[in-house]
């Protein structure tokens, strides 16, 4: 009964905490509150204890945030301004004045929060910091909970990385065993893996957890299944959300929907496809593969035209052999630097043969519909003014000019008359470009053509196979990451980026109960509203204390979702609970609780 009450408290808190974490990408905050702020110690440096005990109120939560990689791009000067020297933030009052922070909880638990910028490790001041704090504060029977910005138990098994020498040191050498949780975001999921007890090895961390579902789009989670040691010690996955399962089926996107996330690759495609095919326009020979009888034989000759003109390709061309070479290099650089050199190199080659096969392929079937058209007389190639010939003569049969209009009109704007229709009719007239001047190549040579005219034609030719190739680029670079995802575990995060899911949002809460244990819920959101609207609910009598504590408001937030089926306070659910038990329940010294300032 005690534990269903818990839990519709914590779905409850839905109302006040979802919206605002769908919105941030901070990947680890921390938000206290409680109702006897005067008993609690808050060693700030500019503020007297005394001071601070009496003005805050007596119900008032405190926000700690870490910072994150994007922060140190500008040297931290955003996140201390909006952070360190801001005194509130949405009811929230914020006593913190560095990037990192120490807090003593109920019931000997604490929370350190490091600073891992951008070397994915405490600096020596820091780890001075912890280290002293350790040995002065915290007691043999304490418990702590450490929080980065990064996993980097994960991402180092992953990238086959050492990092955070530091943190390592100072988890196993100095909190020895009392560090009971790890938590952190960066990755757009949310994992738990757990210590599996053993008597050869002790775990120096028993849950490490990994929650950034508050991120711009979604991580996969089936990558780091095979997650299994950090320290010496074996850990199994308790949790993960999405499930290994949904998160490779998620993956199937890459094929089925990579163009519709992303048509601005469109541009770039299909001028790759383009140079690709460049030198092989036009194709002259092709009357063989519409001789064939069968379509085994038509089959073979396609297939054999292909192959021959991939041999042209290398052999004999500047520009198509350029471009396949550069788009090699590139291919390569872009498979992740964990594999070998040789199996970057097999799967660049193996991704630039597929591009390269699709883009000749496009190019006989191009070729072939214009032979196809010629042959039956559905395309001119007799000069580049057919159409307008034929309009004349429509004309002139149609609608007769016995007065010589049509002369004195010509006559009158210099020619310009029939020009703009001649020229005009021949622009639109695109295939017809095509036809004539692939004839004239292929019975005079692409000497015979002046540049203007060469220019002309590649651009017309352009057109069509750039219409043609879209398609088929993003078929193949889709289903290369779906590949990749799935069977070598690769690009996770270009792999789901594209995909650009918006939905799978959850955020973790922790509460001490009074046994001094930690229960640790995981409440998540499946899909996420794409329409909100101004919550008739949020009043007036809301506004008129800007500085009130954000846990306080019945109706925190100004939107809700428009529908109401998909309003996350009605959709949210608990993925994740489980309870960390505290060591040493007789020391009745954990009632103290305040945060420590570096």
């Amino acid at each position: 009964m005690e534990r269903n009450k818990k839990i519709s408290c914590m779905i409850s808190l839905v109302k006040r905490m979802i919206f605002g974490l769908t919105l941030w990408r901070i990947p680890v905050m921390v938000a206290i509150h409680h109702t006897q702020w005067q008993s609690c110690l808050l060693n700030l440096p500019s503020v007297s204890k005394v001071v601070v005990a009496l003005c805050l109120p007596c119900l008032v939560g405190i926000f700690f945030s870490l910072a994150v990689i994007l922060h140190w791009f500008d040297g931290l000067q955003t996140f201390m301004r909006y952070i360190c020297h801001k005194s509130w933030l949405g009811g929230w009052f914020m006593p913190q004045k560095r990037s990192y922070f120490a807090l003593q909880l109920p019931k000997r638990w604490w929370v350190f929060g490091l600073d891992l910028a951008l070397h994915s490790d405490i600096d020596v001041y820091q780890f001075k910091f912890f280290s002293e704090l350790i040995r002065d504060k915290v007691l043999e029977n304490d418990n702590v909970i450490i929080m980065t910005h990064e996993p980097n138990w994960l991402l180092d098994w992953y990238w086959s990385d050492v990092t955070g020498n530091n943190i390592s040191y100072l988890i196993r050498d100095h909190l020895r065993g009392r560090c009971r949780l790890r938590i952190a975001g960066d990755l757009h999921h949310y994992m738990r893996h757990s210590c599996v007890p053993s008597d050869r090895q002790s775990a120096h961390v028993q849950h490490l957890v990994v929650n950034g579902c508050g991120g711009a789009f979604l991580h996969p989670t089936h990558v780091f299944c095979n997650f299994d040691q950090l320290y010496g010690a074996s850990y199994e996955c308790k949790a993960s959300y999405p499930s290994f399962e949904d998160s490779s089926r998620i993956a199937l996107g890459n094929i089925l929907k990579f163009r519709k996330k992303n048509w601005q690759f469109d541009i770039i495609g299909g001028v790759i496809y383009f140079v690709l095919a460049f030198s092989m326009f036009p194709q002259c020979h092709l009357d063989h593969l519409l001789k064939d009888d069968t379509f085994s034989g038509h089959l073979r000759s396609f297939f054999s035209t292909v192959w021959d003109s991939f041999t042209y390709l290398f052999g004999h061309s500047y520009v198509s052999s350029a471009g396949a070479m550069l788009l090699l290099v590139a291919t390569v650089c872009f498979v992740p630097s964990k594999v070998s050199r040789k199996k970057r190199l097999m799967i660049g080659i193996l991704h630039v043969s597929v591009h390269l096969a699709a883009a000749l392929i496009l190019t006989i079937l191009l070729e072939l519909g214009v032979e196809t058209c010629i042959r039956h007389n559905l395309l001119g190639t007799s000069g580049y003014h057919t159409l307008y010939e034929w309009y004349r003569s429509a004309e002139s049969e149609h609608f007769p000019d016995p007065t010589g209009l049509k002369e004195r009109i010509e006559r009158w704007t210099f020619g310009l008359y029939p020009a703009c229709i001649k020229y005009l009719m021949s622009a639109f007239d695109v295939p017809e470009v095509m036809a004539v001047t692939r004839n004239n190549i292929c019975k005079n040579g692409m000497k015979s053509l002046s540049r203007g005219v060469a220019v002309i034609y590649y651009a017309s030719v352009f057109l069509y196979f750039w219409v043609f190739s879209t398609p088929v680029v993003s078929l193949v670079f889709g289903s290369y990451l779906y590949i990749c995802i799935n069977w070598l575990h690769l690009h996770f995060d270009e792999a789901f980026s594209s995909l650009r899911i918006a939905n799978y949002k959850s955020f973790t809460r922790f509460h001490i109960n009074s046994n001094g244990d930690l229960e640790v819920f995981t409440l998540a959101v499946d899909k996420v509203p794409k329409e909100w609207k101004v919550d008739p609910c949020w009043g007036d009598s809301e506004q008129k204390q800007p500085q009130q504590s954000g846990f306080l408001p019945k109706f925190p937030s100004k939107w809700r979702a428009a529908s109401l089926k998909q309003d996350p306070v009605n959709t949210v659910r608990i993925v994740d609970h489980f309870v960390i038990e505290q060591t040493g329940k007789s020391d009745s010294s954990g009632l103290i609780n305040g945060s420590i300032d570096p």
